[in-house]
């Protein structure tokens, strides 16, 4: 039991960041728009983020220090603070978004505008964060988080013809779609596949922790066990979409309509369990991203940190959270859309994607800091690969997003 509990770190980070509310709109609607021709993006996110977590967690269990703290003692002052800058707005805009997408999860639950829930859901997450031990946090929402498992259950009720699946997943846009909005939404998947505050909420996680060399095992089960569940779920999201949507030529674009195949396959009780998968996937996606607000500002100037220390002693690290959510509540309040806040932060992710893997891929080669333990030629070969991938999408995001005019 105590190592299925020990798993709930990369469960917690792995549905955060696959499944928070742009990702379950954005894979319900390249469903909806391509079937399961971009299934294959999420396959390769799946891999990439693995490997650039695992140095993560391995570089936390070896120098007992948070990855992010480690990129400005190595690369210097200048170099992390544009780490630090791009690393932040992208968490910054993340967060809003998942505040409002708790709020979109309770106005599914009670029929309420979701701006009327803003505000508490802001404080429910501020309270979470000063008040709830860490692991008690990712325990519970990491666990409860798995009730997206339903939309496995939607996707084999709903009964997917396999052959014509398969023959999807090495096929291009469908007709009606542009190889222009094929391309912007592979990126997007890409990019939330590989969000930047996954691997720093998951790196200061394991310090939290108190991982050693003797977690090692742990700090693997929660990479190649939590972040393939991850993905699994954006694929079911997607499947699921396109078998109800794609024959009909429907979009999506909202929560509600996320949720409909699940409704149509399983009923009431199915609805129930979704918008609890919606709300716990949402709230931790906003605990992982107030987290990694505030762990990237507080290991850049060296900070007391984290959620073991009482927040009397690190009180700057608990007024970044603050302040982060107070933006995020005044963004909401001007009526954005969620999602919309969450494609566009999709985008910029990808320009922000070189910033961050690059350092990992330095720090865990260092062995001043991991001794005999740094990356082996094959790490160092999927993380060359990845990185090629990550400029790619960094240079391609923003012409997509332009000529796209943000998928439409």
């Amino acid at each position: 039991m105590k190592k299925l509990l020990a798993v709930t770190l990369g469960i917690l980070t792995a549905i955060g960041g696959f499944v928070d509310i742009g990702d379950l709109v954005a894979n319900s609607e390249a469903g909806a728009r391509f079937g399961m021709r971009l299934a294959w993006v999420v396959l390769v996110g799946v891999v990439g983020i693995c490997v650039y977590a695992e140095m993560c967690g391995r570089v936390a269990a070896f120098s007992g220090r948070a990855v992010f703290d480690l990129v400005r003692e190595r690369l210097g002052p200048r170099i992390a603070l544009l780490n630090l800058a791009g690393s932040y707005l992208v968490t910054l805009l993340t967060l809003c978004a998942e505040i409002g997408g708790v709020a979109l999860a309770v106005e599914l639950a009670s029929g309420i505008g979701y701006l009327w829930w803003v505000p508490l859901v802001a404080l429910a997450v501020w309270w979470v964060l000063w008040r709830v031990r860490f692991e008690t946090m990712e325990r519970i929402f990491g666990l409860l988080g798995l009730a997206l498992v339903v939309f496995v259950v939607t996707f084999l009720q709903l009964g997917p013809d396999w052959a014509a699946t398969r023959a999807e997943l090495t096929a291009g846009p469908p007709p009606g779609e542009s190889w222009a909005t094929y391309g912007f939404f592979a990126v997007a998947l890409f990019a939330a596949a590989m969000t930047p505050y996954e691997v720093f909420f998951f790196s200061s996680g394991g310090v939290e922790e108190k991982w050693t060399r003797q977690d090692l095992v742990t700090e693997r089960l929660n990479v190649f066990a939590g972040f393939p569940l991850g993905g699994l779920l954006s694929l079911a999201i997607m499947g699921s979409a396109a078998l109800v949507y794609l024959p009909q030529g429907a979009t999506v674009d909202s929560l509600g309509q996320t949720a409909l195949p699940v409704a149509l396959a399983l009923g009431k009780v199915g609805l129930i369990v979704v918008i609890l998968g919606f709300f716990a996937a949402t709230f931790g996606a906003a605990l992982e991203t107030g987290l990694s607000a505030g762990y990237t500002v507080a290991q850049y100037f060296g900070w007391q940190w984290g959620k073991l220390v009482a927040p009397r002693q690190a009180a700057r690290f608990h007024t970044v959270m603050i302040v982060s959510i107070l933006i995020g509540v005044a963004g909401l309040l001007t009526k954005a859309d969620p999602v919309q806040i969450t494609e566009y932060s999709l985008v910029f992710s990808a320009l922000a994607l070189p910033l961050t893997y690059l350092p990992i891929l330095i720090v865990a080669n260092d062995r001043d800091y991991l001794g005999e333990h740094v990356n082996g030629r094959f790490a160092n070969a999927l993380g060359l690969i990845y990185l090629v991938l990550i400029i790619i999408a960094a240079v391609a995001a923003v012409p997509l997003m332009v000529i796209t005019g943000v998928g439409q």
